[in-house]
């Protein structure tokens, strides 16, 4: 029987943040000189911005059939 992996990886987390007193900002503070130790490079993207809700929500009429519905879903 393989073992859940969840408890260890638990216990891990638990301990890498007691060695910072579970203090987000040493932990942060950490990540990145660890991070700048390593010789990698850290790729950091831009932030994404959800988009305008209304334009995802808006109705062109185009999405609709002659019956009013949706062809995309499927009813039973």
């Amino acid at each position: 029987m393989i073992p859940d992996p969840t408890a260890e990886i638990k216990r891990i987390r638990h301990q890498l943040g007691a060695e910072d007193e579970f203090d987000l900002n040493r932990i942060f503070a950490r990540i990145q000189r660890l991070q700048a130790e390593s010789g990698r490079e850290c790729v950091r993207r831009p932030s994404r911005r959800p988009s305008d809700k209304k334009a995802l929500h808006e109705r062109t009429g185009n999405d609709l059939n002659a019956s009013g519905e949706n062809p995309v879903v499927q009813t039973f």
